[in-house]
Formats: C-alpha cells, structure tokens, sequence
C-alpha cells in the first residue's frame, strides 16, 4: 500500500509542476524577486515634515523648475520628471539614501517612484497628497 501512496504521489508532482526540487527552486528564486524590489512608503504631509526633519532624507522636488521657484520644501532637489535627461540624472544619485519624492499632485512622482524602484532605489517615500497636500496642510515652503 506505500508504494502505491508513494507511487501515486510521485506522478502528482511530475504533472503538477515538475519535480520537489524544481518546484522548489522556482518558488525561492520568486520569492527572492519578490524579496528585492523596494517598497514604497506612501506618506502624508505630516509625515513627510517629520522626513524633511531627519537630515538623511533627501527630497526630491520632480515638478518643472517653474513650479519648484514657485515654492519648494526648504532643501529640495528639483529634477524635471519632463526633462529628457531625467532617467540619466535620477541614474546617478546614490540608492542607498533616503528619498522623499513629490511632485504638484502626485501623478509625475508616482511615474518617478516606479523608475526608481527599476534602478534598484532602496528607500524611497512617496508624499501622497503632493505639494498641493503640503500646501494645504500648512506647512512651510520656500520661495525664489
């Protein structure tokens, strides 16, 4: 009767997937992919001041500069999500830092995020509601 369990276990594995080893193997290297794409942290304005606060945070400002003279988060970087040069020069920052990105609304920084995610950025937060949620939320920017 074991041989037979153990018969008819073993053609279950072949056509359900292949053999124990294989199968398990597959499910390692899927879990390990899963493993290593970073996760975005989705922030309010109000966790994003208490970001801004912590030195090590980097913020990137991805709206037009027209829109980063209009009014930035003291200490911003702006880098054009339009620009024709904005994979190339989100490319050489370090992706190991910290990284708060938003644009006006979100839409440009949510596109901006999934770039980063691809070049292998490891700690990315993501200011949900954009400048216009810090806008209204009060807090400061600053002006050229």
């Amino acid at each position: 009767m074991q041989i037979i369990t153990l018969l008819l276990a073993a053609t279950f594995v072949v056509f359900a997937g292949g053999t124990p080893a294989i199968a398990a193997d597959t499910a390692t290297k899927n879990s390990a992919a899963v493993a290593q794409k970073p996760v975005v942290h989705q922030v309010d304005a109000a966790a994003a001041e208490k970001l801004v606060n912590d030195s090590k945070v980097i913020v990137l400002d991805v709206r037009t500069p027209k829109e980063f003279r209009e009014g930035h988060i003291q200490g911003a970087t702006n880098l054009n999500f339009n620009a024709k040069s904005f994979d190339k020069e989100l490319g050489t920052l370090d992706k190991s830092r910290p990284y708060l990105v938003h644009c006006a609304a979100g839409g440009r920084s949510s596109k901006a995020v999934k770039t980063m995610q691809e070049l292998g950025f490891t700690n990315i937060y993501h200011l949900e509601p954009g400048m216009k949620g810090w806008e209204k939320a009060g807090k400061p920017t600053v002006k050229e």
